[in-house]
């Protein structure tokens, strides 16, 4: 019951994530993307897997930035520069997951073509 109870608020942190934030509902936008690439591509297991775990270590990322920021505006909407530097480094872990994950699609995508 405890495991289906967590499934279910986890679907609701999806859900709710979707709905309020306009950077994660682009990243879930491109999940077919992501997805064509993937399977069309002429790709080892690995460089799939490579594929799929870096684009979903972006969706993570900006599930706890969310997560983050929400916990901060919960705790005042004050402007404050504590709660302005913990929004922004947690921002910081977006980018950066980004960038990894581009740097995993371009190596993988420009060994193919190269």
């Amino acid at each position: 019951m405890r495991l289906i109870k967590a499934f279910f608020y986890s679907l609701s942190g999806l859900f709710e994530a979707f709905k309020g934030e306009a950077a994660f509902r682009l990243e879930i936008y491109m999940l077919p993307l992501v997805l064509i690439c993937v399977i069309f591509l002429n790709l080892t297991i690995v460089e799939r897997a490579l594929l799929i775990f870096s684009y979903g270590v972006v969706l993570v990322t900006e599930l706890l930035n969310t997560a983050i920021e929400k916990t901060i505006d919960r705790i005042s909407l004050e402007e404050h520069p504590l709660s302005k530097k913990v929004k922004d480094i947690a921002s910081a872990a977006v980018f950066i997951s980004i960038l990894v994950a581009g740097y995993v699609w371009m190596t993988i995508i420009f060994s193919k073509i190269v």
